[in-house]
């Protein structure tokens, strides 16, 4: 039996409706309430689509009563409001799409919707997603659960804050500069950055962009446990329907089932941003668990690819893509020298592939800061103060953008909290199209 839908995992209310414990109408009516009751100060849910919802959650009882079943059938959900969501509104917080309507679902919702999810409604997101908080000019400032002058983070921090505050057991967000990664961190909750394009992207797009996957960008789950991230990456991997007519996934097995089998390399420092103490302290401490355990872990960043050098080549990727469209944006650069990023990108993977030779995962922070203060200053303008030391804004996407530039997956996970309390995450980083390893060693490592 379930105790609180507030707390359940996806999994645990999954098994109870199949067990016919608990209704889908009645975890709808739940989730509805508690969206009410709470999301007055936090403004996560900004899109709601109670009715069908509803609507839905009582076709999913009948067909449960006629002994169906489906990996989500009748469970309540949330989704970014960057996924299209077919007759709901998809503006990425943009004042000049705020009036368009989405025709269809996006791939990823869509699989959501065939494994018997219902889609209560949408979660909040920065303009264009291009930010580390959530407030944008149409639906305005999303507000951490646990503190109102905080940031959930963002880009997905709509998502997150929905998850840690108990209105939903499931989000379906996105990440190209930490957006799943970092509002997990920030939020005590977990996310999942797939391998990139394990997860098609038709459908997350701004309106009328709509065409190839933008490199980097992946889309993904955040959910309350390892395991609910599991269950969502197993509906939502795979080829574009077009594709699958030659293609099928074939994800290998975690590489270990025994924590103390894994072999780790620790990353506690990087040459471009810094990381706050008490964050290094947790991940420290982490590690120390993990030894105890058995576990052979390497500490240092030594080994690993030239972590300066891979930011500049990440960031010149970047740039074209998140300000794609703008009338103000940097100078893109030359086709040349986007071919030759991307050729130094090549060259990357190769280096990380021959460094998960030698260890099973990396785990490093997803941020070096934790949840932090709003800021409204221009981007260029902003800072951290870390460890005494003032550092600009924008240098902590160095942290998150160790796994995208190789395109790796890497799970999110919260390991301790502040002297405040608030919430401390690591990223756990695994070899490319290897995702079921860093979701199977932290789904282990959160046992300690």
């Amino acid at each position: 039996m379930i105790e609180s839908y507030t707390t359940a995992t996806a999994t645990a209310l999954v098994a109870a409706l199949a067990a016919r414990e608990v209704g889908a109408v009645e975890l709808a009516t739940a989730a509805i309430a508690r969206i009410e009751e709470v999301d007055g100060p936090i403004n996560a849910v900004v899109v709601r689509d109670f009715d069908r919802a509803l609507e839905a959650a009582a076709a999913a009882d009948a067909a449960l009563a006629r002994g169906e079943r489906k990996p989500l059938l009748g469970l309540p959900m949330t989704v970014k409001e960057a996924h299209n969501v077919a007759g709901l509104p998809t503006t990425w917080g943009a004042e000049p799409f705020a009036g368009w309507i989405a025709p269809a679902d996006s791939v990823g919702v869509a699989r959501l919707k065939a494994a018997g999810a219902i889609i209560l409604g949408k979660t909040n997101v920065p303009p264009f997603l291009s930010d580390w908080q959530s407030a944008n000019p149409v639906y305005g400032r999303t507000n951490h659960p646990l503190d109102a002058a905080r940031t959930p983070g963002g880009s997905s921090g709509g998502s997150a804050a929905a998850l840690a505050a108990g209105m939903t057991p499931l989000e379906f967000g996105s990440d190209i500069g930490g957006s799943i990664r970092v509002p997990a961190a920030f939020c005590g909750v977990f996310g999942h950055k797939p391998s990139f394009d394990l997860i098609p992207q038709r459908g997350h797009a701004p309106p009328g962009i709509e065409g190839a996957n933008p490199l980097l960008g992946v889309v993904g789950p955040l959910a309350r446990s390892v395991e609910d991230l599991e269950l969502a990456l197993d509906i939502l991997a795979g080829p574009e329907p077009a594709e699958a007519r030659a293609y099928h996934l074939a994800l290998p097995p975690a590489r270990h089932e025994r924590l103390a089998d894994y072999r780790v390399l620790v990353i506690d420092s990087h040459p471009v941003a810094r990381l706050d103490a008490e964050i290094g302290d947790a991940l420290r401490a982490l590690a120390d668990r993990l030894v105890a355990a058995g576990v052979k872990v390497e500490r240092g960043a030594m080994v690993v690819p030239d972590l300066a050098e891979s930011f500049e080549v990440y960031r010149r990727i970047l740039m074209p893509i998140i300000t794609r469209g703008a009338a103000d944006g940097p100078d893109p650069g030359s086709a040349h020298e986007w071919l030759f990023a991307l050729d130094r990108q090549w060259a990357f993977r190769q280096q990380w592939a021959a460094l998960f030779e030698a260890f099973d995962v990396v785990v490093a922070p997803a941020f070096g800061v934790v949840a932090f203060e709003h800021q409204t200053a221009p981007f260029e303008a902003r800072t951290h103060l870390i460890n005494g030391e003032v550092t600009p804004y924008g240098d902590q996407v160095a942290w998150p953008a160790i796994a995208t530039l190789p395109n790796l997956p890497a799970t999110a996970m919260p390991v301790a909290k502040t002297k405040s309390g608030l919430p401390i995450g690591v990223q756990v980083i695994g070899p490319y199209l290897e995702d079921r390893t860093p979701l199977a060693f932290a789904r282990l490592a959160g046992r300690l």
